[in-house]
């Protein structure tokens, strides 16, 4: 960001220094400390702000996408019209030999038998 090399800062810390002296030196560094960390925290918190707003903003996008797509609902109503429209379309004979269609024949389970000669444990 700033083009500062090591002279440079050793400049500021002999004017510092003679300026105010090395009395008041530690307590000016600390608060000099101080200071900037509050000016990092906030520039921190600014910068999480302008993310969640461009992440809400992003949202609102996409939730209008969605808005103009045609709803499930309405699919769903379309594809019931189709439907009842074959259902009409479709010859009587074929209803009467779907439902005259005979069922498939179910087979029971034959009954298992134990005799007691198995029961040896």
């Amino acid at each position: 960001m700033f083009d500062v090399g090591f002279f440079e800062l050793m400049l500021i810390g002999v004017v510092v220094l003679l300026v105010v002296g090395p009395e008041r030196l530690p307590k000016v560094a600390r608060t000099a400390g101080l200071w900037l960390g509050k000016a990092r925290s906030m520039v921190a918190s600014v910068k999480a702000d302008i993310d969640r707003e461009l992440a809400a903003d992003e949202l609102k996008q996409a939730l209008q996408k969605q808005a103009q797509l045609p709803g499930l609902h309405d699919i769903l109503e379309e594809t019931q019209e189709a439907v009842d429209e074959l259902e009409k379309a479709k010859p009587d004979y074929q209803v009467k030999a779907v439902a005259d269609a005979p069922k498939a024949p179910t087979r029971e389970p034959s009954p298992v038998k134990i005799s007691d000669d198995d029961n040896t444990r």
